[in-house]
């Protein structure tokens, strides 16, 4: 583990190939194609912006060693991708990632965010409990060709659409300094 200030900054087209470096480093069974990066990243710029990707750049070498990305859809966002290079796990980047991810979800106005992630990935699941994500179902062999199940979780950012409670109607999100497959911290 290593425990690093890295950067986060907006994905550009220019970080597809070291991010497609990592995809497959990372999920080697069921990785991202350069398309599937380069059709994300057409929707995240703009007015009519739906998409938020991520890098997280190591200060000291520049290297890209962790990436997240999120789609937005009417009140609803889907959690699309968060990975971390494995020398980086346990220093809080995923968590890092996820909370940038959850804040473009409040500013895209969701009220909901969803993701998947495989069964046998107890390490992103309890990430994303600690975030207040709660299970709610399961898709059959949704990761392929391993054919693993993944589980579906949600977490609710605001209180109640329209209603004023009186108070900040946003879910808490824990401040700290990660869809397809998910590797975090």
């Amino acid at each position: 583990m290593t425990v690093t200030t890295a950067v986060l900054r907006e994905m550009r087209w220019w970080d597809i190939e070291p991010v497609l470096a990592l995809e497959h480093e990372l999920f080697p069974e069921d990785a991202w194609s350069s398309g599937m990066f380069w059709s994300e990243l057409a929707h995240a710029r703009g007015a009519g912006a739906t998409r938020r990707y991520v890098v997280a750049e190591d200060p000291a070498t520049g290297r890209i060693v962790g990436y997240a990305g999120l789609a937005a859809a009417g009140d609803l966002a889907d959690v699309q991708t968060i990975a971390v290079t494995r020398d980086h796990w346990g220093g809080g980047l995923g968590a890092a990632l996820l909370t940038d991810l959850l804040k473009h979800a409040t500013a895209f106005e969701c009220a909901e965010v969803l993701l998947e992630v495989r069964v046998d990935n107890l390490r992103a699941q309890k990430l994303y409990e600690r975030f207040g994500f709660e299970p709610i179902g399961f898709r059959r062999g949704y990761y392929q060709p391993g054919n693993i199940d993944a589980l579906v979780m949600r977490l609710h950012l605001h209180e109640e659409l329209g209603g004023d409670t009186g108070d900040d109607a946003h879910h808490d999100v824990p401040g700290h300094a990660p869809g397809t497959g998910t590797e975090t911290d």
